[in-house]
């Protein structure tokens, strides 16, 4: 079809491929959902009343710096860490990691509907209603503080995480409609390192936004707002497939329907083979693999801002910095390695599979060395944060591996693989700030070197399972009609569609594929 009239306008207004579009848009969607999840980390340390030092138990602690002056630069010490604006609250540390976990008991629970709803209805309307129930969830987090305390933020955050569950499996299935194969490492560095904006912005803006008595509502009321204003662009610039695009060139959906592997671009799928899909061991050493992760990973956004505060003695401006140094070198190595496995991959001179165990491997193996060094630097900030930094840096190997295995292993599919492998694994999320503040009720540099070898057993044993069972190949149940039943498979055979749903399907005018209503 020939665009014309305001379809012909707009095409030429976004003067890049809509694939990119929904790449860059995909980036500001996760930069601002990890920015709604993050900004508790650094805020929580304004909204609790500050111990005082006789209140410590003597042990192995760094001594505190913290000498005002009347200097006010983000790396000096000064009066404005003296809060004197909204109530602040008695929270110990349990009830802090209780609180930093809350966000992770939502988030569990909508991956997998998510998934499922995003194949059934389109990836656009699943990722944009639910990021838009997380802003507005944010936005009204101070209001609901101040009337409930604990227990209204504690719901709250359950809330914004059931807004967040869908949207990565949202997006995994979107990348699986618009990208194909030989670009999905990069476009998944350009929307998943999203999060590492989210995760650079975050703390910095927030660390900004607290000083100079800055009002801790204020971080909610900034990030839910942005997270609004996103949701207009996204619905009215992205679509669930390219065939549903109203605005795309004719030559980039012919190239995107030639390429996109997706048999769903193309035809009604079967419903999803949950019984092949819960037998598969490439689909649960997926899952194992992302559950060291993040663990590690959830542990560093959670709870390493307080790690800068209450050990290293950072001050609050200096805190929110600090903790964005990472995320800026998981960014940057975030398409280094995207690239080079691109490269690897499109030169032959490795498979998927290889590269996907290779990224996995720097991904968990390395940040786990550098994080237990940074433990044992003591009270040397230097060092502390230059292995912190390096850690991270590494850690930016998983998004061209287990985060974008699902698309491999089950293009079809994706989103609900995706959803299950991510749904379980961020149970790490609820267990790990409740486990720091359990570990380090005295915020001593021992305590806290614990928690930090738990992490190394974690990403250690968890990349082992990877490497023995992980897979970068179609599973034959992706598509069992392509590729037939195994030999040993006893378990019946897997639900088909029926007539009356193929009935169901809306065909556009001129191709054969079914959409999304958008």
């Amino acid at each position: 079809m020939t665009l014309k009239g305001w379809r012909l306008v707009l095409n030429k207004v976004l003067f890049i491929p809509q694939r990119y579009v929904f790449g860059l848009l995909g980036l500001f969607a996760l930069a601002n959902s990890f920015t709604m999840r993050v900004c508790l980390s650094v805020a929580i340390v304004k909204m609790v009343k500050e111990v005082s030092p006789e209140g410590h138990i003597v042990g192995e602690t760094c001594p505190d710096t913290r000498i005002y002056n009347t200097t006010d630069s983000v790396l000096s010490t000064n009066p404005s860490d003296i809060y004197t604006g909204r109530e602040r609250y008695d929270w110990d540390e349990k009830t802090q990691g209780l609180l930093l976990s809350a966000f992770y008991y939502g988030y569990v629970v909508t991956h997998l509907p998510g998934g499922l709803l995003a194949e059934r209805f389109g990836g656009k309307w699943t990722i944009g209603l639910s990021l838009l129930a997380t802003s507005l969830s944010t936005l009204v987090t101070p209001f609901v503080v101040g009337m409930w305390g604990a227990f209204g933020l504690f719901t709250m955050r359950v809330i914004s995480g059931l807004g967040e569950g869908p949207v990565t499996p949202g997006f995994v299935l979107l990348m699986a409609r618009w990208v194909p194969p030989s670009e999905r490492s990069r476009f998944g560095a350009m929307i998943f390192g999203g999060a590492q904006i989210g995760n650079i912005a975050g703390p910095y803006i927030t660390g900004l936004l607290l000083a100079n008595d800055g009002d801790w509502a204020n971080v909610f009321f900034v990030f839910g707002g942005i997270g609004i204003i996103w949701f207009i662009f996204f619905t009215l610039l992205c679509y669930s497939s390219p065939n549903s695009h109203p605005f795309i060139s004719d030559e980039e959906k012919l190239y995107l329907n030639a390429n996109v592997v997706a048999s769903g671009l193309h035809k009604k799928l079967d419903p999803v083979p949950f019984k092949a899909i819960f037998r598969s061991a490439p689909v649960w050493s997926l899952v194992i693999a992302a559950i060291g992760h993040d663990w590690g990973y959830f542990t560093m956004i959670t709870d390493l801002p307080k790690y800068f505060s209450d050990v290293l003695r950072f001050n609050i401006k200096e805190t929110g910095l600090m903790a964005a140094l990472p995320y800026i070198a998981m960014y940057i190595c975030s398409f280094i390695f995207a690239s080079f496995c691109d490269l690897c991959v499109r030169k032959k001179w490795h498979s998927i599979a290889t590269g996907r165990k290779i990224y996995t491997t720097v991904s968990s193996t390395l940040p786990a060395i550098f994080i237990i060094l940074a433990s044992y630097s003591g009270c040397d900030r230097i060092k502390a944060v230059g292995f912190f930094v390096t850690s991270m840096a590494f850690m930016a190997g998983f998004y061209s591996s287990v985060k974008i295995n699902a698309m491999d292993i089950a293009p079809n599919y994706a989103g609900t693989c995706s959803a299950i492998v991510n749904g379980l694994a961020a149970v790490s999320g609820m267990i790990t700030p409740y486990m720091i503040g359990l570990l380090t009720p005295d915020q001593t540099i021992q305590q806290w070197r614990l928690a930090f070898w738990t992490i190394f057993v974690v990403l250690i044993g968890t990349n082992l399972v990877y490497l023995i069972w992980g897979s970068g190949e179609p599973q034959w149940w992706d598509d069992v009609d392509k590729y037939g039943y195994p030999p040993n498979w006893k378990h019946g055979p897997l639900k088909k569609r029926t007539e009356d749903s193929e009935k169901n399907v809306v065909y556009p005018k001129h191709d054969h594929s079914p959409i999304a209503k958008d």
